[in-house]
């Protein structure tokens, strides 16, 4: 079947490709209706690889789908034929010591939708198991379903600020997952959350959200609109999903004495990190790599409407579009936020 495969570096197609479709019984064949374009798909199109990850051999890319289920294994009982559904792209090794601990995301045996070697779901049909498939409730789009994915590192990051009722947050970063970020630190109970970046336009996009206030950092730094609007205390939680090196210059000057830093971006290179600066306030740090025991409650919160993720995206492609869905993402234009491609026309 035809997918949207990265050859090498810098080199997409169009093109036929075989792919297992073998359904076991534990597994579920899905037509692939709406799939994100995400940074990371980005850039192994224009790096070739991220960290240890290095694109060997050509591969599917998209890892953030959603879709209908055409076929059920034997032994799939939660989901049937018609089902709207959305995937969980990770599947690790159930019987990983990591899987064991409730930490399946950290496992080094995971198999990861579009991360060398493993091809992702940019074409018509996907295998994937049942577990990691979730049912779309009715009021959800395939559009809303394919955000569920990145929505959940957001959730991972709230997760792991332990945020409490009435916390004041402030985001590095004003990019998807950043805005995620933020709108999942409203839903744990953040009453405010400051974001920063240099776009102008995703700034705007983002302050369109009650409680999200957006810090333009080519007019004033973020130190100082924080301090200004926290009386010199700074915030409970820092979240820095931004990636950039520069971004851990004055971090723990955000953050309070005693507060948290939670780190969602990941840098391509070293960063300096202020060792001393988060001792002598005794921030806690945390770190988060995708996400787990969190797609159910990412989907949840979309469909109570608490969370709207609609005004995020900013351009979708039809599946005959593919690389010039990929182009434009690699360009980064200011007003883009979240890209999606449609492989159905099916609502």
């Amino acid at each position: 079947m035809q997918a949207l495969v990265l050859e090498e570096k810098g080199r997409l197609a169009l093109r036929e490709i075989d792919l297992p479709l073998e359904v076991g019984p534990g597994d579920v064949k899905i037509a692939i209706h709406t799939v994100g374009v995400c940074g990371s798909d980005v850039h192994y199109y224009t790096h070739g690889r991220i960290g240890p990850f290095v694109l060997r051999e050509p591969m599917v890319l998209g890892h953030e789908a959603a879709g209908a289920v055409v076929e059920v294994g034997a032994d799939v009982r939660h989901l049937k034929v018609g089902d709207r559904v959305c995937m969980e792209p990770g599947v690790p090794n159930m019987s990983s010591r990591a899987t064991k601990l409730g930490l399946y995301n950290v496992d080094p045996d995971v198999r990861f939708w579009a991360t060398p070697p493993i091809h992702g779901v940019l074409a018509p049909y996907a295998v994937h198991p049942a577990a990691f498939t979730y049912k779309l409730p009715d009021n959800v789009s395939f559009a809303e379903g394919a955000m569920v994915e990145p929505f959940a590192i957001g959730m991972q990051a709230a997760t792991r600020a332990r945020i409490q009722p009435g916390d004041v947050a402030a985001v590095i970063g004003c990019g998807p997952i950043g805005i995620m970020v933020a709108l999942a630190a409203l839903a744990g109970g953040s009453a405010r959350v400051f974001i920063s970046d240099l776009s102008a336009e995703k700034l705007a996009i983002a302050g369109r959200y009650p409680g999200i206030i957006p810090v333009n950092i080519t007019e004033q730094p973020l130190a100082e609109v924080i301090a200004e609007e926290t009386g010199g205390w700074g915030v409970d939680v820092v979240f820095e999903a931004s990636g950039s090196p520069r971004a851990f210059e004055g971090l723990f000057d955000l953050v309070r004495p005693g507060g948290a830093a939670v780190l969602v971006g990941l840098p391509v290179e070293k960063v300096a990190f202020d060792v001393a600066g988060a001792i002598s306030k005794e921030v806690r740090i945390e770190t988060v790599f995708r996400y787990a025991n969190i797609f159910d409650r990412a989907l949840e919160l979309i469909a109570s409407g608490k969370v709207d993720l609609k005004p995020l995206i900013t351009g979708t492609f039809d599946f005959a579009q593919s690389i010039e869905a990929f182009e434009r993402a690699a360009k980064g234009s200011p007003s883009d936020v979240k890209l999606q491609i449609r492989l159905s026309d099916d609502a």
